[in-house]
């Protein structure tokens, strides 16, 4: 019967908590190397953090074949216009072509997208699923990670406090 009730309570702690509110092991650490190529830009154009020293910058996971992403392109659109906020992405799994098509259509918030075709740099930044937006310090550090779809409310009361901090 102990062992009944503390699994029961244990369990019953564990459906309390908001699984959006995952720690992320990467926080207050140096973002993970990578050398992707670039979505659109110029022929052998390619991304990596170290060329982003110096400033603050989110790096937005998404994909054509994500739901939630499509949804919150135009609000990092308009929301990285309105406080000058620059966004990369990082096209998790995805193919070239739709991924442009989207942006297209949809709208591009971002400075750049890198092409993370097999996944292995989302793995390097412990993706649980597409979108999650991480804030980058000018140092490199990841200071931020939001898992979901960005909204009005989640830029604002979530992502600008972290960003304005850390400037």
């Amino acid at each position: 019967m102990a062992v009944f009730l503390g699994l029961a309570v244990m369990l019953g702690l564990g459906l309390q908590r908001d699984p959006r509110a995952l720690e992320s092991a990467l926080l207050q650490q140096p973002v993970p190397v990578f050398d992707l190529p670039v979505l659109q830009g110029p022929e052998g154009a390619r991304l990596t953090p170290q060329a982003l020293q110096g400033q603050v910058w989110l790096l937005n996971v998404w994909a054509s074949w994500c739901a939630p992403c499509r949804q919150e392109l135009p609000i990092l659109v308009e929301m990285s216009r309105k406080d000058g906020v620059a966004i990369y992405g990082l096209n998790y799994k995805d193919q070239p072509a739709k991924a442009q098509a989207l942006l297209r259509v949809a709208g591009n918030p971002y400075v750049a997208s890198a092409v993370d075709a097999d996944g292995r740099v989302g793995m390097d930044f412990g993706i649980h699923a597409v979108p999650e937006t991480f804030v980058i310090d000018a140092q490199g550090r990841v200071r931020y990670r939001h898992l979901g779809p960005v909204t009005p409310e989640v830029w604002n009361d979530k992502l600008m406090p972290v960003v304005r901090a850390v400037q």
